[in-house]
């Protein structure tokens, strides 16, 4: 790994999501918390002069063509004309398929990195354009810091999040997105929520958003996806020592449990059954490479 630069790409989790409509071109329009967790994956970068765009590791079930990080580099290398290359080393923990934002994470990290390496200046606006190209929770992690959002994902605010510890399980099974957007069962119309509405229970009930503020996708993923139903309710249990309940991240299958210690989030995990993926992550305030583009 001689000449190889790390970077660090942090998983998300969605504190809640709503569905709120759906646009003329099939994409839904929803709401929701992102927050950042200090839980990585690694991309080590090497520029090149020789203009090439290429991964020098296997990484499974990612062939090099669909990896993110690689059309990240390319889209940003063909956006700005630059004719620098990189070669790139993927290590991932974050849990492919998750809901947790790995690949999304991946790419942003990509595009900043790569705007300091190739010493491009882009503007951080400009950078978020570029990512939602190639996925819409992409500018989420380029915007950097904890954020409500509409939108497709991509219209981002400022949120105040207290510091808190999570505990985040996935029961190893794959979940088609588009199959759950597609199910009929699915509400697309919930009346939408304020920022303001939020901050309001979340400020007042600790670590429980409660009813006004679940996960809509949830209920039908558990209904299709067993595991991910079992993995709710066992991390359940332990809720209610916390005032809190065990919630689904994204499109699933990961789940977690926000807690009040890091040492309890720590109990918790290490009593997770057996054949569950599982790690203990405390809540960021911010990107790790938010310097890495200008406001």
């Amino acid at each position: 790994m001689q000449d190889f630069q790390p970077f660090l790409a942090p998983a998300k989790i969605n504190l809640f999501l709503h569905i709120t409509g759906q646009r003329a071109d099939g994409y839904h329009l929803l709401q929701t918390v992102f927050r950042l967790l200090d839980f990585y994956d690694t991309i080590y970068l090497k520029p090149n002069e020789n203009g090439t765009v290429k991964r020098v590791n296997d990484v499974a079930g990612v062939p090099e063509a669909q990896d993110l990080c690689v059309r990240a580099a390319t889209l940003l290398q063909q956006h700005t004309q630059c004719p620098l290359g990189v070669d790139i080393f993927l290590k991932k923990n974050i849990p492919m398929g998750g809901g947790l934002g790995g690949g999304s994470s991946d790419a942003a990290t990509v595009l900043l990195a790569l705007n300091r390496l190739w010493k491009l200046n882009l503007s951080r606006t400009e950078l978020m354009s570029l990512g939602l190209k190639l996925g819409a929770d992409v500018p989420f992690f380029i915007y950097g810091k904890n954020a409500w959002a509409e939108g497709v994902g991509e219209q981002l605010e400022d949120v105040n999040l207290q510091d808190a510890y999570y505990v985040v399980l996935n029961p190893n099974v794959h979940v088609s997105t588009a199959q759950i957007f597609a199910n009929k069962q699915l509400t697309k119309n919930a009346i939408p929520k304020t920022m303001s509405d939020f901050s309001e229970v979340a400020n007042s009930s600790m670590h429980n958003l409660g009813a006004e503020f679940t996960n809509h996708l949830e209920k039908i993923v558990c209904s299709e996806y067993p595991a991910v139903l079992d993995c709710l309710t066992w991390l359940n249990q332990f809720g209610l020592n916390q005032s809190s309940d065990a919630r689904m991240s994204g499109s699933g299958a990961s789940v977690f449990l926000e807690v009040a210690s890091e040492k309890i989030a720590v109990e918790i995990c290490n009593q997770k059954p057996e054949g569950i993926q599982g790690f203990v992550a405390k809540g960021l305030n911010q990107h790790p490479l938010i310097d890495f583009a200008s406001d």
